[in-house]
């Protein structure tokens, strides 16, 4: 067995490109495979100085990635991000410290580049904390019961002058970025998608031997304005009495008006045959189960945490964000990693904010993590005081960050990376 300190951890060259990858695949258990047409388009993406890997000798054991990204702060602002993505230790060189390592590293780049946060998804709750990222966003997902949901699909859909379509993928690719950027814009938590992204999903590249084509379907307002998107596949079954059950599952939603959402999801109820609705990945707080007659045909079947932040620098991050209370705020930001933390004065309007440092005596003490699960409004400071990782320094000090921090809405990333 190697010692960790003969394990090398370093930036990966383009000739070592497919045993990282071949490593990637190992440590997700999807098989150490790698086939020419995969390696082949993966490859056009490949950065230098953006994949770390961990080499004992020749051999690839663990694996990271980061590339750049935006996530929109409450208000709407684009936020530069270090996204972090295909982290895998293989299983024979755990708890070694190569992960420590390799994310020390890519922060610490991140921080001189001038990112403002870190970002990833987290596959297991317990990994990322100790790094100082935060949960910031949560999802849950939907089945909705569409015989007891009570709509009416019987009229013509939808019915405001408007109108959905089928579209192909090429079709997607010509509407759907200007779209995903209006909702972006609007949806705190939400992340940036690259042209890699609109490919892989619409099948112009594909990496994954059982990708399937969706259906695709779009909202157009009575003007023509493309407003909703949705990409959904249904499955095939049928009762022992020969009826359909027939269950759309929905891949990704998006839309830029209450009324293409209400529409695309009065569609996805309408489809003959189609008897349940799987809703995909959803904020906690979606329109879906309110928009039905009756909102108990929609269950969770599932809700978890999503989106994880790591702030990289206080000041920016906080002066990023719009705030719909009015207050001052001394928060004294631990950050045992060392990129970013101290004191600072937070001075918050509609009109804008401020925050720098200061010298002031603190009025509620936390981690840098505690600060992400704060950042986009969807943690409240007064519970996780209640549960010792917040402290008051001054008593009603976690009313006053619930009052500046915490938004009517709740943030929601649609995308996984």
């Amino acid at each position: 067995m190697s010692r960790a300190a003969d394990i090398d951890v370093r930036p990966v060259t383009e000739a070592e490109y497919p045993e990282w990858l071949r490593a990637l695949r190992g440590g997700f258990l999807l098989g150490p495979t790698v086939s020419e047409d995969e390696l082949k388009a993966r490859a056009t993406q490949f950065e230098p100085g953006r994949y770390l890997g961990a080499f004992d000798g020749d051999r690839c054991v663990a694996t990271f990635r980061s590339f750049t990204q935006e996530v929109t702060a409450v208000g709407g602002a684009p936020v530069r991000a270090d996204a972090v993505s295909a982290v895998t230790v293989t299983a024979t060189h755990r708890r070694r410290g190569l992960l420590t390592r390799m994310m020390t590293r890519d922060l610490a780049a991140a921080k001189e580049r001038g990112d403002v946060v870190a970002t990833l998804i987290a596959a297991e709750y317990p990994i990322y904390g100790r790094f100082g990222f935060g949960p910031a966003t949560h999802l849950v997902e939907w089945t909705v019961d569409v015989p007891r949901a009570g709509l009416d699909v019987r009229g013509p859909l939808p019915a405001d002058g408007g109108r959905v379509d089928l579209v192909d993928g090429d079709e997607v690719r010509k509407i759907g970025p200007e779209l995903h950027e209006r909702v972006r814009r609007a949806t705190p938590g939400a992340v940036s998608r690259s042209d890699w992204w609109w490919q892989l999903n619409t099948g112009a590249v594909r990496v994954d031997p059982k990708w399937t084509e969706p259906f695709w379907a779009v909202h157009r307002a009575a003007d023509g304005t493309v407003e909703g998107l949705v990409a959904y596949e249904v499955d095939d079954r049928w009762g022992d009495a020969k009826q359909p059950l027939n269950t759309a599952s929905v891949r990704s939603l998006i839309a830029s008006t209450p009324a293409a959402e209400r529409a695309l999801w009065h569609y996805l109820c309408s489809i003959d045959w189609v008897t349940q609705v799987k809703s995909g990945s959803r904020a906690p707080d979606d329109l879906l189960p309110l928009l039905l007659p009756d909102p108990r045909a929609a269950r969770i079947t599932s809700q978890a945490d999503w989106l994880w932040v790591r702030i990289l620098d206080v000041e920016r991050a906080l002066r990023a964000r719009t705030y719909e209370g009015t207050g001052s705020l001394v928060l004294e930001v631990t950050d045992r990693a060392g990129l970013t933390g101290g004191r600072y004065r937070l001075e918050a309007s509609a009109a804008g904010a401020s925050c720098a440092p200061t010298r002031d005596r603190a009025e509620l003490t936390l981690d840098v993590a505690e600060l992400a699960a704060l950042w986009l409004g969807d943690e409240s400071a007064v519970r996780l005081a209640a549960l010792g990782r917040v402290r008051e320094e001054r008593a009603g000090a976690a009313l006053v960050a619930d009052a500046l921090l915490r938004t009517s809405r709740r943030p929601w990333c649609p995308d996984m990376f």
